[in-house]
């Protein structure tokens, strides 16, 4: 493998940490909050996490209230999960050899992963127009609920990509057979 790929293949290793990292802490933080806005500190419910407010919300209806910050944790969540596996790839490509099993099962559950934040994207994404609907103020909500379709299409891709995986492997077993 060329110097500048192993270079770039580092370079983007240490950036999915970053990321990884990044959401573990978001995704930990709202969580947190949340939770202290719950037990008693209403305040905390004004800013959850870098001016996510949904206090309007909580004063609304306290269950309207833990049901979209609990999808707006489950998304987080699942996107940190998602590096998760992009992590786990790094740790288990063989470049001389790279179609495994083990990557092409780690490529089908980020499909998976991603499927599962496009649909809970959507859902909060729907949910959220239902509640701006009923007069509730939800600023600075769309950064949060956002890419539902973007990430349904990626789970696709990636499914395509691991189905071709798959064929790679049989490809690659059959090889080492035959010499």
């Amino acid at each position: 493998m060329k110097t500048k790929t192993k270079q770039f293949l580092q370079v983007m290793k240490l950036l999915t940490w970053a990321v990884f990292f990044g959401l573990c802490i978001k995704t930990g933080a709202i969580l947190y909050t949340y939770l202290v806005s719950v037990i008693g500190n209403t305040v905390a419910a004004s800013d959850l996490y870098m001016g996510l407010d949904l206090s309007n919300l909580k004063a609304y209806n306290p269950a309207y209230y833990s049901t979209l910050a609990l999808l707006i944790i489950m998304i987080s969540a699942l996107k940190a999960f998602m590096f998760y596996y992009v992590i786990k790839i790094f740790m288990n490509i063989n470049y001389e050899s790279p179609f495994s099993k083990t990557v092409g099962a780690l490529i089908r559950k980020i499909s998976y992963v991603a499927l599962s934040i496009g649909l809970l994207t959507s859902i909060a994404t729907k949910y959220s127009e239902w509640l701006i609907d009923k007069g509730i103020s939800l600023p600075n909500l769309l950064q949060y609920v956002y890419g539902g379709a973007e990430f349904i299409f990626f789970a696709g891709i990636l499914f395509i990509i691991s189905l071709v995986f798959k064929t790679g492997i049989e490809y690659q077993e059959e090889l080492e057979e035959t010499v």
